[in-house]
């Protein structure tokens, strides 16, 4: 394109790219047909509708608390959800929902020995079966580690864990709020529970420049050259928007026993007088890890390989973000394939 032509389609581009932005809520993500099994406060339990269910253990998804499940079903044609169905799995995700302030007293606790188990026990109830796989990712994959530690011997035969994180030494965030200037009580007396767009806000200061300059200087220069794809845009800019508040008892916890006082690596992890020691962890476990992860950096997640007592553990490393190694246009044919063909031969009688 000469310099005059590009001159000419900028007013084009620009009202294209506004257009993007402003009608971005209109995009249509967690579309895949689900019924909802099981509720409780404010956590839904959803099983996917299939008519090709060939494996007979099912799946459970777990997300993080700070941000909605919807990724793992991000869009139509762009679904991890979509993608397991197909492969003959009997998919089931667990929504933590959206915390009100009656909730601020729900900690970490309640989330793994109450909400998890109660969920896991009507995975097995619908699925009828007694096992099953549990995939956790980011906080939703620590949840996954300690409901599995605590409940030694129980239900749960696979364990995905995604982009863990164990080690918090040296970690971003314990720079941030590990040191004894930063009172997370104080912080929960204040606010209750933690506003989603706080936590947002504290997330994507960790890449300011890539958050706040490029992403919106890419899809401009993307529209300008007519390779946008604005479904996809669209789709991931809306879930990212999409930020709950994170529960106050369980946001002073989590500050606490993983950033200052790295609990779970160190085997100090306990919840309600019951001690998680990673070592309970005999299951069949897959270990991801992104390349470029910054939340839950590659190194904070290997010492979980190590602490393990399983003798079926395998670790994937890919390239990718937190998110985007998941959620990412490569995802369908890179990590979500390898994912499916581990848990498959898993997964039977």
């Amino acid at each position: 394109m000469s310099v005059l032509a590009s001159m000419l389609k900028l007013p084009r581009t620009v009202l294209e790219t506004s257009n993007i932005l402003l009608t971005t809520e209109d995009a249509v993500i967690g579309a895949t047909r689900k019924d909802v099994v099981w509720t409780h406060r404010t956590t839904t339990l959803y099983r996917y509708r299939s008519n090709k269910r060939t494996h007979p253990v099912p799946v459970l998804l777990v997300f993080a608390l700070i941000n909605r499940p919807m990724i793992f079903d991000l869009r139509p044609g762009h679904s991890f959800v979509e993608f397991l169905l197909d492969r003959g799995f009997d998919v089931f995700l667990v929504d933590w929902g959206v915390p009100s302030d009656a909730d601020n007293d729900m900690g970490l606790d309640n989330y793994v020995c109450d909400e998890l188990t109660w969920a896991v026990r009507e995975v097995r109830r619908a699925s009828g079966s007694n096992e099953i796989s549990i995939l956790g990712w980011c906080i939703g994959a620590v949840l996954t580690a300690m409901y599995a530690s605590l409940n030694r011997g129980g239900p749960a035969r696979n364990l995905v864990l995604l982009t863990m994180p164990v080690d918090a030494e040296g970690a971003l965030y314990t720079t941030w709020m590990g040191s004894d200037s930063f009172d997370e009580q104080e912080v929960v007396d204040g606010l209750g529970n933690v506003a989603g767009e706080i936590v947002d806000w504290a997330n994507k200061m960790m890449k300011p420049v890539q958050n706040h300059v490029t992403t919106r200087r890419r899809l401009f220069e993307q529209v300008h050259d007519g390779t946008v794809n604005r479904v996809a845009y669209q789709a991931m800019s809306k879930w990212v928007a999409d930020n709950p508040p994170f529960a106050g008892r369980a946001f002073s916890q989590w500050i606490r026993w993983m950033y200052k006082e790295n609990r779970l690596v160190r085997g100090r992890m306990e919840l309600r007088g019951k001690r998680v020691d990673l070592r309970n962890l005999d299951q069949s476990i897959l270990v991801v890890t992104a390349s470029a992860d910054h939340i839950a950096p590659r190194e904070s997640t290997l010492p979980l390989l190590d602490l393990v007592s399983s003798d079926d553990v395998e670790h994937m490393d890919r390239v990718g973000g937190h998110i985007g190694l998941m959620a990412g246009s490569k995802a369908r044919k890179e990590i979500w394939p390898d994912i499916a063909d581990w848990l498959e031969p898993r997964s039977q009688n």
